[in-house]
């Protein structure tokens, strides 16, 4: 029976594939024996992983067979530009603004948005050239798989599946804080259960965020569509509130909240730049959304391009608002713009900005939960997780067993992990992904394989080389308290001249629909700006970063390396075996 339904997976219930063959059927996975054997070849295994690469008509024709049912194509660019605001626009302004201000940068909070503005816009460049070339649901993975290779996509997914966890996380606890700041304003963590024998950080648990995701990410499970409208609805009138926000904060404000304008110092505006980038995060949900998307090679430049450039701005005017509605001391960490509508006296404000940032909190649930599913499919759909999470529903059309994994596990990260702890790690992971889509994007234009000549391969990865070399001097410098300008200027000529070099280079592809302008320069900006901002997030961000890197690590080397290298090998061989029927034939 366990053969037959082998044979004929689509023959069966989506909800009975609960065998052992559902979750690992992969040859290393058959018996004890086989999976003793597999790691004893584990080095050349790896080997065979880091070398290779994957390609455009791999990841668009047969990984997608792997969920066995179609995702529903759906979306026009209206529902991209909305999904791109409703993703964004409350994932960060009300949930990180208030900390990053109060504790870094005050007033100069406005300058921390829009540097972060500028390094995710050129981050959205980079994503647009991919989506409209790919349109798949893997959005960077499988940007990574295709011109990087193996291991570096997966150390990314890692990150991807951690970025979604950690961001879903976040928004359910900022939730239930705005939620409490209704009721009261002095406490609140007030409807929180405090453990007095759990460490701090990790001691107040919230279940009132385990239950907005669990119905955000049931909404979401219901279908594309749907979700999309709802979104797009929600965004519209949220949009108003967010004017009155602004108006309000400048007819209202006192601009004598602005002085000190960098009471931390330039340092303490990157800092928040770094961690405000999370205020940006979710524009990448919408390249995930490239398979359901009508006509992905209209639709995604408008979505991306067009959401991101008006987002930044509306950002840089609400946190201006805020500076000057409020000292940057008396702004409260985690209801940061309901507390200061009734510090200048107006109560009953608070409550629609409480409302609305519910809403633009609740929207971004729901669209990170759709486009962190669809990550999560595309990489069961490669192996490096169970296949079982890449099946998508007949009826529905959506991924609901990758939104079941990120919803549980995002719902317990929630119930004990404060803001301040995911804020930072969630900032190392994002920006470290864009890094690595602006160094693939290069790779992409300067690299073919078995077309670029071995002379200007070299060429091209010492440029590459020189150029986060140069990137990486700045910010040790920077972070070293070195402010003579004499090094930077060093460096600064070093990237100048690396870019300079590999912009006299041959360029082996060209995109055929839409491309990024200014190759290499405004990939090479976008590497710099990220590695800075990576920078400046303090040795506590790198020590938990490690540490969730060599976890995944430890996965890839046990599972991960054998199940893609078993696909790999099957897939090499049934070509082979399809070419020789032919030339029988």
């Amino acid at each position: 029976m366990e053969e037959e339904d082998q044979q004929n997976p689509q023959q069966r219930s989506y909800w009975s594939r609960w065998s052992k063959h559902d979750f690992f059927p992969e040859p290393t996975f058959q018996n004890l024996s086989s999976y003793k054997d597999a790691l004893s070849h584990t080095p050349s295994r790896l080997k065979d992983r880091l070398l290779h690469r994957s390609s455009d008509s791999f990841e668009l024709l047969q990984l997608p067979k792997q969920s066995e049912n179609r995702m529903k194509r759906c979306l026009t660019w209206w529902d991209l530009v909305w999904l791109g605001f409703g993703s964004v626009v409350g994932s960060g302004i009300f949930v990180i603004t208030g900390e990053a201000t109060r504790d870094y940068a005050g007033p100069s909070i406005v300058l921390s948005y829009a540097i972060s503005g500028f390094s995710a816009l050129l981050s959205v460049l980079c994503y647009t050239e991919f989506a409209v070339e790919i349109p798949v649901a893997g959005g960077s993975f499988s940007y990574l798989r295709i011109e990087l290779g193996d291991f570096v996509a997966f150390i990314a997914a890692g990150n991807i599946l951690l970025e979604a966890l950690l961001g879903s996380a976040g928004l359910g606890r900022s939730w239930s804080s705005y939620f409490a700041s209704m009721f009261r304003t002095d406490d609140t963590d007030f409807l929180r259960i405090r453990v007095k024998s759990l460490p701090d950080g990790f001691n107040l648990l919230d279940p009132i965020a385990v239950v907005v995701l669990l119905v955000a990410n049931s909404i979401a499970m219901s279908g594309t569509r749907r979700t999309s409208v709802l979104n797009w609805i929600a965004s519209i009138a949220s949009a108003f509130i967010i004017v009155f926000i602004i108006i309000v904060g400048f007819v209202r404000g006192n601009t004598a909240n602005l002085t000190p304008f960098f009471p931390e110092g330039a340092e303490g505006c990157f800092k928040a730049a770094a961690i405000v980038f999370w205020s940006y995060t979710g524009f990448d949900m919408v390249a995930n959304m490239a398979e359901e998307a009508k006509k992905p090679s209209r639709d995604i430049p408008v979505g991306l391009i067009g959401s991101m450039s008006l987002i930044t701005v509306v950002y840089c005017l609400m946190a201006l608002a805020l500076s000057m509605m409020q000292k940057y001391t008396e702004i409260d960490r985690d209801a940061a713009y309901s507390v200061a509508f009734e510090a200048i006296g107006m109560d009953w404000a608070k409550y629609l900005v409480s409302i609305c940032a519910l809403k633009g909190m609740t929207t971004s649930l729901l669209v990170g939960s759709m486009g962190q599913a669809r990550y999560t499919t595309q990489i069961a759909r490669a192996h490096m997780i169970p296949p079982w999470f890449a099946l998508v529903h007949p009826k529905t059309g959506t991924p609901i067993y990758a939104t079941v994994l990120v919803t549980l596990v995002s719902a317990v990260v929630a119930l004990f992990t404060s803001l301040d702890v995911l804020s930072s790690v969630f900032s190392f992971s994002t920006l470290c992904i864009f890094m690595f889509v602006a160094i693939a994007l290069l790779v992409r234009r300067y690299y073919v394989k078995d077309a670029t000549p071995r002379n200007d391969l070299v060429k091209f990865l010492i440029c590459l080389f020189v150029i986060i070399g140069s990137s990486i001097g700045v910010t040790v410098l920077w972070n070293a308290d070195k402010r003579g300008w004499i090094w930077y200027v060093v460096f600064g000529v070093i990237w100048l001249l690396g870019t300079l070099w590999m912009a006299f280079l041959p360029k082996h592809r060209l995109p055929k629909v839409w491309g990024v302008p200014l190759v290499p320069w405004l990939p090479a900006l976008s590497i710099g700006i990220n590695v800075f901002l990576i920078g400046s997030l303090g040795y506590v961000a790198f020590l938990r970063f490690l540490i969730c890197t060599a976890v995944m690590v430890a996965y890839y080397l046990l599972v991960g390396v054998h199940a893609t290298y078993d696909v790999a090998h099957q897939s090499e061989q049934e070509s082979k075996t399809e070419e020789g029927n032919q030339s029988a034939s």
